[in-house]
C-alpha cells in the first residue's frame, strides 16, 4: 500500500503561481511512478503530468505545456507540480497518484485549486 496526501492548493488570481506537493508513505516511493490528474466541476478527470521513478522522464499534456513542470524528491517521498501562469480553466481538484505509466494503483484525496479571473 502507498498512501498519497496532497497539500497547497488554493485560490490564486489568473496568472498566478501555486506549488502542490504529494507526500507518500508505505512502500517504496522510488519504486512507483507518480502522476498528477485534476478533475474539474461536471468534467471527468484528465491526465496533467507524469514522472519517472527516477525523475529522468517527464511528460505533460498539451493544455499545460510551458506553464506546469512535474519534479520529485525520492530522497523526502514528494512530488511536486509547479503551476505558472494559471487560468481559470485550470480550476480543479487536483489528484496526486503512484503507480505505472498505464496503471495508477493509488491516489491521493485530491487538493482544490482554484484560479479567479
Amino acid at each position: 500500500q502507498v498512501q498519497l496526501v496532497e497539500s497547497g492548493g488554493g485560490l490564486v488570481q489568473a496568472g498566478g503561481s501555486l506549488r502542490l506537493s504529494c507526500a507518500a508513505s508505505g512502500r517504496t516511493f522510488s519504486n512507483y511512478h507518480m502522476g498528477w490528474f485534476r478533475q474539474a466541476p461536471g468534467k471527468e478527470r484528465e491526465f496533467v503530468a507524469g514522472i519517472s521513478w527516477s525523475g529522468a522522464s517527464t511528460y505533460n499534456v498539451t493544455s499545460v505545456q510551458g506553464r506546469f513542470t512535474i519534479s520529485r524528491d525520492n530522497a523526502k517521498n514528494t512530488v511536486y507540480l509547479q503551476m505558472n501562469s494559471l487560468k481559470p480553466d485550470d480550476t480543479a481538484v487536483y489528484y496526486c497518484a503512484a503507480g505505472s505509466p498505464s496503471i495508477y494503483r493509488y491516489w491521493g484525496q485530491g487538493t482544490q485549486v482554484t484560479v479567479s479571473s
